[in-house]
């Protein structure tokens, strides 16, 4: 297995953050899986909160406000413990706000245009379909904080997945308008689900290790979930195409630096600043 360096500076290094080998606390993998978990639900939680006061009606636009509110929640778990493991002093708000775009591990689906309100629930159904497996197995991981954790949001993950199921049904058996907008925005986000079931170096060693689950194996459970509700919906699922990867390594469409301009701006230009 390709070993990964280590986090802080580069071997021989000296001065403040410098790896320290001996540091129990500091491992790569873990911290890399951890921010992979935060990241996802924090770009994923930014994006829904661009909906606020523009949504369809007041119901949805509460709905899509609390769902956006859950996974912040989430976020803020994982990333703080990252920051526990990483061992340099960095919490969770550190993490999201003072990382460049190279340095965030989401997959590509979360970052997506909002598009309009179909593309917005077809991109919610295909992630949180997937993420609630994940939990679901996350909850007995042998890391007891993401054990924690995922127990918690996968209850609040149950509800993102109905939510957003029961829209692709009503949009794709709807008018003619709304069926073709989930065709369009089911379409658009297709391309980036296989690399939701990339497993990796890190992906790899944390299933091995039992920290993480190995995404692989419920792929045959992922693929029957989308298939029942796009029938229910009358919809047919998208041709395969070419998958497009990366967000894992740090390799991310333009369209998450507009994310963290607005994301990280208050932060950035007023550091010390406390509420």
């Amino acid at each position: 297995m390709a070993s990964l360096p280590p986090i802080g500076l580069p071997k021989g290094a000296t001065g403040e953050g410098a790896f320290d080998p001996r540091a129990e606390d500091r491992d790569r993998p873990l911290f890399d899986y951890l921010l992979r978990l935060g990241d996802d639900s924090l770009i994923l939680g930014q994006r829904l909160g661009e909906w606020c006061g523009h949504a369809p009606s007041v119901e949805v636009d509460l709905s899509l406000a609390n769902i956006a509110l859950d996974l912040i929640g989430q976020a803020t778990h994982f990333l703080n413990h990252a920051g526990a493991v990483e061992g340099r002093g960095r919490d969770g708000d550190a993490l999201a706000f003072h990382r460049d775009v190279l340095d965030f591990r989401n997959c590509l689906l979360v970052e997506q245009p909002n598009g309009d309100f179909a593309q917005t629930m077809a991109r919610q159904f295909l992630f949180s379909t997937w993420q609630k497996l994940l939990f679901e197995r996350l909850t007995t991981s042998k890391d007891e904080t993401i054990a924690a954790v995922a127990a918690k949001a996968v209850k609040e993950v149950a509800y993102h997945e109905e939510l957003s199921a029961e829209w692709v049904i009503r949009l794709g058996d709807g008018t003619e308008e709304s069926r073709r907008r989930m065709i369009d925005g089911l379409d658009w986000n297709w391309r980036f689900v296989p690399e939701l079931f990339e497993m990796d170096v890190v992906a790899r060693e944390m299933a091995e290790r039992g920290i993480g689950a190995d995404v692989t194996a419920f792929r045959a459970d992922y693929d029957r979930k989308i298939r029942a509700v796009l029938e229910q919906a009358g919809l047919e699922a998208p041709k395969d195409q070419r998958p497009i990867l990366g967000g894992r390594d740090g390799h991310h469409s333009e369209h998450l630096g507009h994310i963290l301009c607005t994301l990280q701006f208050l932060p950035r230009t007023y550091p010390e600043a406390t509420w």
